[in-house]
């Protein structure tokens, strides 16, 4: 016989039992007190985005990671209305947090990504794959000024982009749910994203993502 994880968790998560000590929790790395199972998303009222392509269309370069620049993006949430981009790349994982003192309206994020990534060489930014938040209502202004291609992921299938869900995890140590993010500038994000980009990762042969970039021609 066996059990998945996730029974495991939702035991262990519920309070009546008392199986962890009320303050616990906060020993964990997301620091929640409950248990959200996969496949049981809050809807957050996104609506239809025009003129999607679909991941299906990525090519196979992206997807078996053959080559660098091709990047995972999304958003982290502070305090509302408080958020960064995070965008992490396939094959290296070295990590970019983009500031958004102004918010996270489509226009706003897509003034932010074309800035940021135009400082990256070229095959740094090869295509970018994201989820369905009306933050990327403006992808095609984005893959205009880039010569970037944006993908999006199928509805409620995070795990299409699950090296950028694992490095959000991760920031989560430096960015807090009660934090209001408009307060770092982009000096303090470039600083948390070397943390991440510093330490070496097992899927890297225990490289680090920095030394991993470094390797590139160019």
């Amino acid at each position: 016989m066996w059990v998945s994880h996730e029974t495991i968790y939702r035991c262990l998560y519920i309070p009546s039992r008392k199986a962890l000590d009320s303050k616990l929790f906060h020993e964990l790395r997301t620091a929640q007190p409950i248990r959200r199972p996969r496949g049981k998303k809050r809807s957050h009222g996104r609506g239809r985005i025009r003129n999607m392509v679909s991941i299906d269309l990525r090519g196979a370069a992206a997807n078996d990671r053959s080559e660098p620049g091709h990047l995972e993006g999304d958003l982290v949430f502070g305090t509302r209305p408080s958020a960064v981009a995070t965008l992490v790349d396939r094959q290296s994982r070295a990590t970019r947090v983009v500031a958004l003192p102004d918010g996270y309206r489509a226009e706003t994020v897509a003034d932010a990504v074309i800035a940021y990534l135009s400082q990256l060489p070229a095959h740094l930014r090869r295509s970018l794959t994201w989820d369905r938040g009306r933050e990327m209502a403006e992808h095609e202004r984005i893959s205009a000024a880039l010569d970037m291609p944006v993908y999006f992921c199928a509805p409620h299938h995070p795990w299409q982009r699950g090296t950028n869900e694992n490095a959000n995890g991760l920031l989560r140590q430096y960015l807090r749910k009660n934090a209001d993010l408009r307060s770092f500038a982009q000096d303090d994000l470039n600083r948390v994203a070397a943390r991440l980009n510093d330490r070496p990762r097992r899927v890297l042969d225990w490289d680090s993502p920095r030394q991993r970039e470094a390797l590139l021609p160019g």
